[in-house]
């Protein structure tokens, strides 16, 4: 088994995805799906947005009281599937998940737009309902209520660093031999591999 060292997959990562953004109509290109193992031992998978890489950790966001920051919370162990349509590449990333500071939540809370900010304030995600009507109401409400006044973030709102110890890069070809390149780090350094199509 051969093994490359001192590559850097974040900076390909990097290249990858600004390639696709270029090429994509899509609305969302930085889309993924994260996949958390669930309290019952099952994986659960959500499609989520990246917000971006810090410090060679991919950022993403959302409730702590949703199923996946409850068990993101409960146990780290964490994925990201990118697929691109325009560039027909897939990236697998495995990793742990560690929340991210107050601060950096706070800032991308702003970020939101008052509607998502405000559904994040009333809403209980993945919560049963009995009534849908009546959350439509409150957020009409609120949404005028908060018209022209900042909205706080939730104590329950924050995001996640997912820090990767697993990275494969896969591009499509049309005579089925797709090449794969497998990183893992290791020892303060990523090793690349070679993988079979």
């Amino acid at each position: 088994m051969l093994y490359e060292r001192k590559m850097n997959p974040i900076e390909k990562f990097k290249k990858w995805i600004k390639e696709e953004t270029e090429k994509s109509s899509v609305r969302i290109p930085s889309a993924c799906c994260l996949t958390s193992i669930g309290l019952n031992g099952y994986p659960n998978s959500r499609f989520v947005s990246l917000k971006e890489i810090l410090d060679n950790k991919f950022v993403i966001t959302g409730s702590l009281n949703s199923k996946k920051g409850i068990e993101l919370l409960a146990n780290p162990k964490s994925s990201l599937t990118f697929w691109w349509t325009e560039t027909e590449r897939q990236i697998r990333i495995q990793g742990n998940s560690v929340q991210i500071e107050n601060e950096l939540a706070d800032k991308y809370f702003r970020e939101r737009n008052k509607e998502s900010q405000i559904v994040s304030q009333i809403s209980k995600q993945g919560t049963e309902i009995g009534n849908l009507a009546e959350l439509i109401k409150l957020f009409q409400k609120q949404k005028i209520e908060y018209n022209n006044i900042e909205i706080s973030r939730p104590n329950d709102w924050s995001g996640f660093y997912v820090i990767p110890k697993r990275i494969e890069f896969m591009e499509f070809k049309k005579n089925r031999f797709h090449f794969r390149e497998l990183f893992t780090f290791e020892d303060d350094n990523w090793n690349k591999i070679i993988l079979q199509p």
